[in-house]
């Protein structure tokens, strides 16, 4: 039996990941850029659920629909672990998304967009949401859709305003 197999190499292992995996999250709760990574992350004035609010009503507002929120931190406190706000929101349109996943049926995996809202380690707010060319780049590209790049940009253009309606 090697040591990999072996019942208390095995919980060696588990162990040392779980030792490595909180040193490496702090990087992960930084507030993210408009860099490379796609991601743009503004800061809220208000508190959690009062973004969530003003996000649903700013896409609401622009004809589109909110499908759901999944609440992390509440998965995460079923499970007995602590865990700040984590939010993430789905959302999209049906009469511009519907006509992409009917010609290529695995854009359903990556539909509707997401944002998500989340708490710092001070209790301040922030929304991430990706870039438009990020979404056209990384999502839509994987299924074979080509968004010109002024559809970049109007993507772009809408998510900034939604996302910032929600934080100011």
């Amino acid at each position: 039996m090697t040591a990999a197999a072996h019942p208390a190499g095995l919980r060696r292992r588990l162990a040392l990941a779980a030792l490595a995996t909180p040193l490496a999250l702090p990087a992960l709760a930084q507030p993210a850029g408009a860099g490379d990574n796609g991601l743009v992350t503004l800061p809220s004035a208000h508190a959690l659920r009062p973004t969530l609010d003003r996000f649903g009503a700013a896409v609401r507002a622009a004809g589109w629909k909110v499908f759901a929120e999944i609440d992390h931190a509440a998965a995460a406190r079923d499970a007995g672990l602590p865990l700040r706000g984590r939010t993430v929101v789905l959302f999209g349109n049906p009469a511009a998304g519907t006509p992409g996943m009917a010609a290529n049926p695995t854009l359903a995996l990556d539909l509707p967009m997401r944002v998500l809202v989340w708490e710092d380690d001070q209790g301040g707010v922030h929304i991430t949401r990706s870039t438009g060319a990020d979404l056209a780049s990384r999502v839509f590209a994987r299924h074979g859709v080509t968004i010109p790049p002024e559809g970049q940009r109007g993507t772009e253009a809408l998510l900034g305003r939604l996302v910032g309606e929600a934080a100011q």
